[in-house]
């Protein structure tokens, strides 16, 4: 073992340990010790890392990249010695990949511009070259304003901002003051006038192309919503029988609002664009990746780890979400390294179609945990699932529902564990201090009461699943790297991801082994309005 190592071991134990509660069991810390030096003297974290990025790159939902990534990635489970190893489908869309393109201003003066198609939008068939009209638009009441003005023109659709310029530096670490601040338990809010209304809100993406077809539109452009030469490309329009006939393009903010200002000028900008691309209709099942360590003695019972897969294809998507995905894999290798029979079965999760709204973890949930009452509202029924799925009642928990007794998600970039959120469950939060004690010297300790959105545990925690996102520190993951063009390889801390993948090993190893499952919260009802009296403003 390394000098760090015996450090680290020593401090662990040193430290005083939160008196543990009755529904509390003792860590196991001679399994700690393995897992610390096997995750940290022997990772294969960053190799993992590398692999998904530098080899096989962005990976966007069904487009051959990522089906490189499912095929690569139950290799390598195999490879570790997993069992059950397969990959599961549910109806996704088409894929869609980029080929080349490329975007000029040609006056008043020729100059290359920062662009990249937006997903899912059709190439340009070569290059077009036309003036541009300054024409935001945000919602359908705004089409009027530019009727019979967008013939033969590129369509710049974004509201021009001023610039700005970063007011904090865009790396940082949790404080021990933000960490304690972000602790504190948030009262739910329910109001069923504001999901009416989020419900019976129309697709605006797709009636503004129509719009821009019916005007004669050659292409559409936006502005990347960072700064810094920085860009984006997501679209959303995968679903079969939906691709927009607009050709849509993201030119960086600098550059846009160059493009804006020439606009007004007696020197109107001439635009070049294109912009070639691929749409892969061979299968529109999008696969989530599954890997077991069998259980010895807990009949059904599972524990489960999981982050997405898929990206974005501005770059690599390194911090999101390669990272989460090379610490899951990685907790798994450090457990068969170890030799682990653990009571629990240990699954192992890599989500598809996460980008696109959660739709990998939320069909593993419809398919074998709990499902919920249909809309009686034809127009309702047809959402999609996503849109819909946690506002329709009552939850009907599956055969499965009480076989999952913990899930653990990691999706915040690359920076370390400093703790976990807790969800709200009280009963949960000491157990969990328990747990991450072995680790208060490697910068994990806080155990919030928050709930965490927006990631792959969220429609466990809709049907009374323990499901956990990890806190983590943000680096600069918020402020330039998530979704953009510079998610690569060159971002990812390995100091940070050996300590995560350390943390997911042992949690996932103390929940399998745990006498009594994690305290559930109970099976969700339809809540109380919170405001009985709510009037929601006009739009």
């Amino acid at each position: 073992m390394s000098r760090l190592l015996i450090l680290l071991a020593s401090a662990a134990l040193a430290a005083p340990l939160i008196a543990a509660p009755a529904s509390a069991q003792s860590v196991d810390r001679v399994a700690v010790n393995g897992i610390l030096d096997q995750g940290l003297n022997h990772s294969q974290v960053m190799q993992t890392a590398a692999h998904l990025t530098d080899n096989i790159g962005g990976r966007l939902t069904n487009s051959p990249a990522m089906r490189e990534a499912e095929a690569w990635t139950q290799r390598q489970f195999r490879d570790w010695g997993l069992s059950n190893v397969h990959a599961e489908g549910f109806e996704f869309g088409r894929g869609w990949s980029i080929v080349r393109s490329s975007a000029r201003m040609t006056e008043p003066r020729v100059i290359d511009l920062r662009a990249i198609p937006i997903a899912w939008t059709p190439g340009t068939d070569g290059t077009i070259t036309a003036g541009v009209i300054v024409a935001p638009m945000t919602k359908v009441a705004d089409f009027d304003r530019y009727r019979g003005q967008l013939r033969g023109k590129i369509v710049m659709i974004s509201q021009p901002t001023p610039g700005s310029e970063p007011a904090e530096a865009p790396f940082r670490r949790l404080t021990d003051d933000q960490l304690r601040s972000g602790a504190s338990y948030v009262q739910p809010q329910y109001s069923p006038a504001a999901i009416e209304r989020q419900l019976a809100t129309a697709d605006f993406a797709a009636a503004l192309d129509a719009f821009l077809v019916e005007e004669g539109a050659l292409a559409m452009v936006r502005m990347s919503a960072r700064d810094g030469g920085l860009l984006h490309g997501t679209g959303y329009a995968f679903r079969v029988g939906q691709t927009p006939k607009t050709p849509g393009m993201e030119l960086s903010a600098e550059d846009y609002r160059r493009l804006a200002r020439l606009a007004r000028t007696d020197t109107p900008p001439m635009l070049e664009l294109n912009s070639e691309v691929q749409f892969h209709d061979e299968d529109t099942q999008a696969y989530n990746i599954f890997a077991d360590i069998p259980g010895t003695d807990r009949s059904g019972e599972y524990v489960m780890a999981g982050a997405h897969l898929d990206s974005w294809v501005a770059s690599d998507g390194a911090s999101d979400n390669a990272a989460g995905s090379a610490v899951v894999m990685e907790a798994a290798r450090i457990l068969m390294q170890l030799g682990v029979r653990p009571k629990r079965t240990i699954r192992f999760a890599l989500w598809n179609g996460e980008e696109q709204g959660l739709l990998g973890s939320l069909a593993y949930i419809d398919r074998h945990v709990a499902t919920r009452a249909p809309f009686t509202d034809p127009t309702l029924a047809a959402l999609p699932v996503n849109r819909s799925w946690r506002h329709r009642w009552p939850i009907q928990p599956r055969e499965g529902y009480g076989d999952l007794t913990a899930y653990f998600n990691l999706d915040n970039g690359s920076g370390r564990i400093r703790g976990i959120n807790a969800e709200g469950n009280v009963a949960a939060a000491p157990i969990f201090q328990e747990w991450l004690a072995p680790f208060a010297t490697l910068g994990a300790s806080t155990v919030s009461l928050r709930n965490a959105g927006g990631t792959d545990h969220v429609y466990m925690q809709t049907v009374g699943i323990p499901g956990y996102q990890f806190i983590q520190d943000p680096l600069d993951y918020d402020s330039r790297i998530h979704h953009t063009s510079i998610d690569s390889y060159d971002h990812l801390k390995a100091d940070d991801l050996r300590q995560a993948a350390v943390i997911m090993a042992s949690f996932l190893l103390n929940a399998a082994n745990r006498d009594q499952p994690l305290p559930r919260m109970p099976l969700p009802t339809q809540p109380t309005p919170s405001d009985p009296f709510e009037y929601l403003p006009a739009e």
